[in-house]
């Protein structure tokens, strides 16, 4: 077999696709009196009850369509196929029976790639026996192979443009993980130093100094204690292998540099309250790296905006930040699916068992805030 061919019949289904929405019944709602009252209404049809009752019995296909997609296009151009041989008289086609083009494009759009064959062949297959039965002229059958085509390649366009997306995001998310290990793996370098200058320094004063072992080893244990609670946060991070990044991590404190005015947008304000000295270097860079992205987010698409607020509040348990800019409402983000830089933050305070969320205030402007757990991620 063809290695193109073999990767084309191996092709997987598209990942989390919706049963059924609220779309799916509003189509059944549209088309169901359609094609009831085009029974009614057309004095074309050959036989207007007959073609009524197998349109609406198809009708229930759409409702299938994304997780069933072969089932639904064999059963309907089957049926299709085979009615204008049951049905006397001429052939039946009705206009209300467009919805049929939904299938195709579910098929492409959702199926694994020997479903979208073999639903091809059904396709393909209908519009051909039409032809040479003489149902269609040549010039339909050329026009429905082009429909045909036309729906099936914007079905595997879009499935194309949400696969695409879906590895943008995941490479958004393992950035952002390598970038909280290559932060952990600093902090946990550093307790495991200051406990080996600590082990070398008891050795060579124990000999005139017998207290100073025990001294060194309540650091030791401290230290250990420190960088084992960092090191149980690694366990949910993925590293890559690139150079180590020798620049020290940021922390908390480091926020405050953030502030000040740009020449290319607006002010920064910072304001952090609360006890953060005994907080753990992990949340601290995650903190700041998250007022960075929003600081850089707010100053790339507030629009007219004058002000960017930051604020950090520290509790017996929990650290909040909070950045807000002023920009107008009319320039708010999308509400879509969220920006690879936003799914990044989000991703981090994941990591570290918080929360992170973003919107458009009532008033104007954007806010994003985050919740973080002082003591970090817990296996």
């Amino acid at each position: 077999m063809h290695p193109r061919l073999r990767s084309v019949l191996e092709e997987p289904r598209a990942p989390d696709a919706p049963a059924r929405v609220w779309r799916d019944w509003a189509l059944l709602a549209v088309f169901a009196p359609a094609i009831v009252l085009e029974g009614i209404f057309r004095t074309d049809l050959p036989w207007p009850a007959g073609c009524v009752v197998v349109a609406l019995a198809l009708l229930p296909t759409l409702l299938w369509r994304r997780t069933q997609p072969l089932a639904a296009v064999a059963i309907a151009f089957g049926v299709t196929g085979v009615a204008p041989v049951v049905l006397p008289g001429d052939p039946c086609v009705m206009y209300s029976a467009c919805y049929l083009l939904f299938l195709p494009y579910a098929l492409f759009r959702w199926g694994c790639g020997r479903e979208a064959v073999i639903g091809s062949v059904f396709v393909a297959a209908k519009v051909a026996i039409s032809g040479l039965a003489g149902t269609i002229g040549a010039g339909e059958v050329i026009a429905g192979f082009a429909v045909m085509f036309g729906v099936s390649a914007l079905g595997a366009a879009v499935r194309f443009r949400a696969s695409a997306r879906l590895r943008e995001l995941d490479r958004a998310k393992l950035l952002e993980r390598e970038r909280l290990a290559r932060d952990l793996h600093d902090t946990v370098a550093h307790h495991v130093s200051a406990m080996a200058i600590r082990a070398q320094a008891g050795i060579a004063a124990s000999a005139t100094r017998p207290d100073a072992a025990v001294d060194a080893l309540r650091v030791i244990e401290a230290e250990a204690s420190r960088a084992l609670a960092e090191m149980r946060a690694m366990v949910r991070v993925l590293r890559r292998d690139q150079p180590v990044d020798l620049a020290p991590s940021p922390r908390v404190e480091d926020i405050e540099r953030l502030a000040g005015k740009s020449r290319a947008g607006p002010a920064v304000d910072v304001e952090i309250r609360g006890d953060l000295d005994d907080l753990p270097p992990s949340v601290g860079s995650a903190l700041y790296r998250l007022a960075q992205e929003s600081i850089t987010n707010a100053r790339r698409h507030a629009r007219h905006a004058t002000r960017i607020e930051v604020s950090v509040a520290a509790d017996d348990t929990s650290v909040h930040l909070r950045v807000s800019d002023d920009g107008e409402a009319s320039a708010a983000r999308p509400s879509g699916p969220p920006g690879f830089g936003l799914t990044g933050m989000m991703e981090r305070a994941d990591l570290l068992g918080g929360t992170c969320a973003a919107g458009p205030n009532p008033d104007r402007g954007w806010t994003v805030t985050a919740v973080l757990p002082r003591a970090g991620a817990t296996t």
